[in-house]
């Protein structure tokens, strides 16, 4: 079985029997970040679930003799959607981030796909303050079952982690860039970069300021193999 249908069977269940959690999609930069984030290293142990997301992650699992297959953040959070209306009770759904008025493209493009569902709200991810308070206000009535925040990493983290008692009983993911993607401003990699962990490479071609941030994998990829000979191979002091 896809490891992609077992998260998706394990959340739709999660859904139906309104039992709250947070998703996390790991990756090496979101990694590497939680050694300089203490509130970031708290808030991925202490998530219901954490996806591997992200070829250093793969890659450090098979250097400890551990099979992991990558499930894309973005492919899980679409075959959510997707399912949403599979069930007597179409579930509610919101979106939250992304530049003004992107969430809201993604969402008529979702409700012109997918006939019947139910996207209840939208708001961009440039919330003045003095509108936060507002915004909380209207999301803890809605009470939606998914939802959906794309604020970039750690940032959509760590909000999810202060503000999800005021829906306890709904799934948060953290869907990073998803927004652009699906609204259509932003392009995901060819699928043979994506089956072959390099679609970080088409993000940077994207997006070159991002530079400074995607040195985390090689970095990442350096620690794991130091660490992987060192527990081979142990010097005494």
């Amino acid at each position: 079985m896809h490891l992609l249908s077992s998260y998706d069977r394990w959340l739709s269940e999660r859904i139906e029997q309104r039992l709250g959690c947070h998703v996390i999609t790991l990756n090496a930069e979101m990694t590497m970040q939680a050694e300089q984030t203490p509130a970031l290293a708290r808030t991925i142990h202490q998530a219901e679930l954490v996806i591997p997301d992200g070829s250093g992650i793969v890659l450090y699992g098979r250097l400890h003799g551990k099979r992991i297959q990558r499930v894309p953040g973005i492919e899980l959070a679409q075959t959510l959607l997707e399912r949403s209306t599979q069930f007597k009770e179409p579930w509610s759904i919101f979106f939250f981030g992304g530049a003004p008025g992107v969430a809201e493209t993604a969402a008529q493009n979702w409700r012109q796909k997918i006939p019947g569902i139910s996207i209840v709200g939208v708001q961009n991810g440039y919330l003045k303050p003095e509108d936060e308070m507002e915004f909380l206000h209207r999301l803890k009535t809605l009470q939606p079952r998914l939802i959906y925040v794309g604020l970039g990493v750690p940032r959509q983290e760590l909000w999810i982690a202060q503000h999800r008692h005021l829906c306890p009983n709904s799934v948060w993911v953290g869907v990073g860039g998803s927004f652009d993607v699906w609204a259509g401003t932003k392009n995901r990699a060819p699928q043979w970069l994506c089956d072959n962990h390099l679609e970080w490479s088409y993000r940077l071609y994207q997006e070159p300021w991002r530079w400074k941030r995607m040195m985390a994998l090689p970095k990442f990829v350096l620690r794991s193999v130091m660490y992987r000979l060192t527990k081979r191979n142990p010097v005494s002091g």
